[in-house]
């Protein structure tokens, strides 16, 4: 096994061209650069196409509207889950409200081979690697820790940690760089590392402990933030001086800024950022530019910190009323199509609505066998008591 300490076990970072080309202020641009006010953008608020002189690429019809398709739904499972926790069915939920481009547009970016380290509101990730949402409300209603095998999907448990699954995606995209799985040239083969966070987790240290090891190992991995321009009710504006993609550059690899409610636009750099770590040209930061029209969990009040006119402008901004605009503008789907969309979100809340009221609780005693992998006498000592305990009651069910 490589000693991690040995710099010669990983590949030495690039001296030069550390963008997604041969040199980054070619590739970004004076504006990326210099703090500019740039967003990388391939479609805008109205549902124009733009195009990009470094990420534009182009879409086919079924692309745009798999892309339109994926947004409903995952806002379905937002809206369902929001309204299932007012109704005391589930304990608390993180909403993603605006946030469904950003999401959807990096997870249809990745490869079957990539793997993600989600936060805690990752839905539209989930979505896009074959979750099935039950699986997500399972957590949110207290039922498990997370029911599915990260494996399966490669697709990582929520972290609630603020920031921590930075380190882990980290390390885990150094141990696919000694596996060999990176740089070969090989397009079933090479792989990379997506860790998502906000711009809250931005000011923690596990996040810039993280960027200082991918920058120093050439880690495969690309660190997604989702700036929703607050931090439960810190505004970005208290935590950063400068556009937070900018960090990047002060550990030595490229930070760029996308339009987060472009869906479009978050595909094509984030796909273009994949690329580059599973081609062995080091981390990335990608900064998906958005905002968060909910609150940030249903404990929270968000018209006690922030103005209703802000939400209101951004609404006009809405990820997915501007593909539909495309779509119907150039006559890629009719109402047809946008009603078979909307019945199926319909049939995916019932489903929701159904199910989650069928999870079964768990047993008591199952706490005790996750713990570790071969039971301690001090575990095997605490579950006898507390299955005595619960003897003590009628009708327990341990």
């Amino acid at each position: 096994m490589s000693d991690p300490t040995d710099s010669a076990a990983a590949p030495a970072p690039p001296q030069t061209g550390s963008g997604f080309g041969p040199d980054l202020a070619e590739v970004f641009g004076p504006s990326q650069q210099d703090g500019g006010p740039e967003l990388i953008q391939l479609l805008t608020p109205e549902g124009e196409r733009v195009h990009h002189p470094d990420f534009d690429m182009e879409f086919t019809p079924e692309q745009l509207r798999g892309f339109y398709r994926d947004m409903v739904m995952v806002r379905r499972i937002d809206t369902e889950s929001t309204a299932l926790q007012r109704h005391g069915e589930l304990g608390i939920w993180a909403q993603l409200l605006g946030q469904e481009a950003a999401q959807v547009g990096a997870g249809r970016a990745l490869r079957p081979q990539d793997f993600v380290f989600p936060t805690y509101r990752e839905h539209g990730v989930a979505w896009c690697r074959g979750l099935d949402p039950l699986k997500l409300l399972g957590l949110f209603r207290g039922v498990d820790h997370g029911d599915w095998d990260p494996e399966e999907y490669n697709f990582g448990l929520y972290t609630i940690v603020i920031g921590a699954q930075t380190l882990h995606a980290t390390g885990y995209a150094m141990g696919m760089q000694r596996d060999g799985a990176v740089g070969t040239g090989d397009p079933e083969r090479d792989a990379a590392v997506i860790a998502h966070f906000g711009d809250g987790a931005s000011s923690q240290g596990d996040v810039n402990e993280a960027f200082i090891f991918a920058a120093s190992y050439n880690a495969p991995v690309v660190f997604f933030c989702q700036n929703n321009q607050w931090a439960i009710s810190e505004p970005i504006e208290r935590q950063t001086r400068i556009p937070l993609y900018q960090r990047a550059l002060g550990f030595g690899f490229p930070g760029v800024r996308v339009d987060g409610n472009d869906v479009l636009a978050t595909y094509a750099v984030t796909q273009a950022a994949l690329q580059r770590a599973r081609d062995g040209q080091g981390p990335t930061f990608v900064e998906a530019y958005t905002y968060r029209m909910g609150a940030h969990t249903t404990t929270d009040d968000p018209t006690r910190y922030r103005l209703s006119g802000d939400v209101e402008s951004w609404k006009l901004k809405d990820p997915i009323s501007r593909v539909e605009a495309y779509l119907r503008r150039n006559g890629l789907a009719d109402s047809a199509f946008f009603g078979e969309v909307a019945g199926e979100a319909d049939d995916l809340g019932a489903r929701l609505r159904d199910g989650v009221k069928a999870l079964p609780d768990p047993r008591p005693l199952d706490i005790f066998d996750a713990v570790y992998d071969e039971t301690t006498d001090e575990l095997r000592e605490q579950h006898d008591e507390f299955a005595a305990y619960l003897d003590s009651f009628e009708g327990s069910h341990a």
